[in-house]
């Protein structure tokens, strides 16, 4: 199948509007979040976003770029309302998961954080063991029954391609694992609360090539099941794992589309002189 542009995928009606991991369209699926008019303040004084609108099209990599402080990190934690533990912010637009507004007065902020799950750019496991970390959210959510959790354990281990280095010392502590392994553990713990959108904030800056490598093959394995939103500096990095990008200059969204399309042929000047390294 033809793979189209952005423009033609977000236009179309939302059931026909996904990407499968391979670049190809998913005419079953529907676009997972979209992003309406939104602007965010720190207080009422300063305003960080401005008038962002974005389709986020299910299993598919969505990466945001641009420079420091241009506002992506803000952007990628309104979509799990992560901002709100930050007194005094406020945002006003729609944030929509499945169709549905996720500011919404009825809107269960932990049943969100569970489909919305959040990789942080440095490594935060507990300090547990690699056992205790996987099964902490399930057990909190009310999962009981060693077999269950055993099940669980694993294959969200696998899932992060991790289960082969540490099956053998489950019992024992994550803060004994490497860089790499205690990420890729972060990752495998979000994965235990069955989410449906990864949010992935510089998931691999503080890591080396090889790691970092290792989490850009998990990231494409991932997209063939979760919607994944990814926050790097690294414009390789971009080029290389996601399907669509956006770039944020200034708090504003100035372009997004297919990742291919928005490195070779960017439609706004500023693009263009940001992946060509003349600002940034």
């Amino acid at each position: 199948m033809e793979l189209q542009t952005y423009a033609d995928l977000v236009n179309q009606p939302p059931r026909t509007a996904t990407a499968t991991g391979n670049g190809e369209l998913d005419e079953n699926a529907p676009l997972k979040m979209e992003v309406r008019n939104l602007d965010f303040f720190y207080d009422r004084n300063v305003q960080v976003l401005f008038n962002v609108n974005m389709k986020i099209p299910a299993r598919s990599v969505m990466a945001l770029i641009g420079p420091s402080g241009c506002g992506k990190s803000t952007f990628l934690r309104t979509l799990n309302r992560m901002n709100d533990i930050v007194e005094g912010t406020v945002h006003t637009g729609d944030i929509l998961l499945d169709g549905i507004d996720i500011s919404g007065p009825t809107i269960d902020v932990v049943a969100l954080r569970k489909r919305v799950g959040m990789v942080f750019q440095k490594s935060n496991p507990f300090p547990k063991s690699i056992y205790d970390n996987l099964a902490f959210g399930p057990r909190l959510a009310g999962m009981r029954g060693k077999s269950n959790l055993d099940e669980l354990v694993e294959r969200s281990l696998k899932q992060a391609a991790l289960w082969d280095e540490v099956k053998d010392r489950l019992k024992k502590s994550a803060l004994a694992l490497s860089g790499g392994q205690q990420q890729r553990l972060c990752i495998a713990r979000t994965l235990a609360t069955s989410p449906e959108v990864i949010l992935m904030d510089e998931p691999a800056s503080a890591l080396d090539p090889a790691s970092t490598s290792r989490i850009e093959d998990l990231i494409f394995e991932l997209k063939q099941a979760y919607t994944i939103v990814i926050v790097t500096h690294n414009m390789q990095q971009a080029a290389r794992v996601s399907d669509f990008t956006g770039f944020f200059y200034q708090g504003k969204l100035i372009e997004v589309g297919q990742t291919k399309s928005l490195f070779t042929k960017p439609k706004q000047k500023q693009t263009e002189d940001y992946i060509t390294g003349r600002f940034g």
